[in-house]
């Protein structure tokens, strides 16, 4: 079984550390992936910008990922250097979780654990 995934995006926003109470701190931030085809294409490319320009209309789609970083060591250096703009690479595990929110409904929460 492998639960593995790799995201090139840029980073929404400066990341945050969250202190919960009784775990380990944990490094959160949220991630933008683009996915661009030709309008009429059901082929996804990626990356292949400067192609697509000379073949017709582009479409874009914007993917936003939360990210979560336990380790200690990336954890810290996660939280100091990954700023709002940043190109990064992550790589990790998809989490699908659940809470409950303010309102008391519960809602699914998918994470990816880098």
């Amino acid at each position: 079984a492998m639960n593995r995934v790799q995201l090139l995006g840029r980073v929404g926003q400066d990341p945050i550390m969250r202190q919960v109470e009784g775990k380990n701190p944990v490094t959160i931030f949220s991630l933008a992936t683009n996915e661009m085809w030709r309008t009429g294409d059901s082929e996804v490319s990626q990356g292949a910008l400067v192609f697509l320009c000379t073949l017709g209309d582009i479409s874009q789609k914007t993917t936003w990922h939360r990210i979560s970083v336990f380790r200690p060591g990336l954890r810290d250096v996660t939280y100091q250097y990954v700023r709002k703009g940043s190109r990064i690479f992550v790589e990790g595990k998809i989490d699908y979780g659940e809470y409950t929110d303010k309102n008391n409904v519960r809602r699914q929460a998918t994470t990816i654990i880098a």
